[in-house]
């Protein structure tokens, strides 16, 4: 019995309840916060990089999962703003692994008429992480199914200071009148700007915050949080997942 014990301590499996899904009501736009890469590697007495690599196969099973459920839009939080202040160790194996996972994943996203796309600044961006993320979303710029957006080197305050200082730009040169700024004009600037905004917001791990992603674009998104770590979550946890935003109401402030 502590011989079991002890191994799903170490490895617990994920288990989940059969849900039903409404095809009809599948959100839009999901976007993912993959968090407890770390956590999951030194449960397992791993190095750190190791979570990191095996979180990239739930970026894999989740990106099949939204493209079968019919969801158009996936952002994923792959690497933030703030995310510079890790180890160099492990900052270095976080920006190879886009090169990594697009050299083995990309003729498969072709055929499935996935696009990428990339949301955040290239600034500090190592040239063969932005050589393999961009020669991505050249090759899949005319497919037209689900939209795979990495929001890699991105932080939600600097996107909405950068997106004031267009404004005031506008203002200053006289395209704009400071009567004319609604929210509109303020979601057009936005790194965001052609995508909806998420109807759902995934953050998985434990941790109930959002991490300085999405601020503005996740006014109404449904908020679902999940204990597993990202290497462990999954299709069944996914469609959880959609299941809990099918139950509830979104009155968007109304009644």
């Amino acid at each position: 019995m502590w011989r079991r014990l002890k191994r799903w301590l170490s490895n617990p499996e994920v288990t989940t309840k059969p849900v039903e899904i409404q095809r009809d009501n599948i959100p839009e736009h999901i976007a993912i916060i993959m968090d407890g890469n770390g956590r999951w590697a030194k449960r397992r007495g791993l190095p750190r990089i190791a979570g990191h690599h095996a979180g990239m196969k739930a970026i894999k099973r989740v990106t099949i999962a939204a493209d079968d459920w019919g969801v158009k839009v996936l952002t994923l939080y792959s690497f933030s703003t703030e995310n510079w202040k890790r180890p160099p160790e492990e900052v270095e194996f976080l920006m190879k692994l886009p090169q990594e996972f697009l050299a083995i994943e990309l003729d498969e996203l072709m055929q499935k008429n996935v696009q990428v796309r990339m949301m955040g600044w290239k600034d500090n961006v190592p040239a063969h992480t932005l050589q393999a993320v961009e020669e991505a979303i050249e090759r899949t710029k005319n497919n037209t199914g689900l939209i795979l957006n990495f929001a890699f080197n991105y932080g939600s305050r600097l996107e909405m200071v950068t997106a004031v200082q267009k404004i005031a730009e506008a203002v200053k040169d006289g395209f704009l009148r400071p009567d004319e700024i609604n929210e509109d004009i303020i979601s057009a600037c936005l790194l965001s700007a052609d995508l909806p905004d998420p109807d759902m917001i995934i953050r998985t791990s434990g941790e109930i915050r959002i991490s300085n992603f999405m601020l503005w674009q996740m006014a109404y998104a449904e908020l679902f949080f999940t204990d597993v770590y990202w290497p462990d979550f999954n299709e069944e946890l996914f469609t959880q997942a959609i299941s809990e935003y099918q139950g509830r109401a979104r009155r968007y402030g109304g009644v």
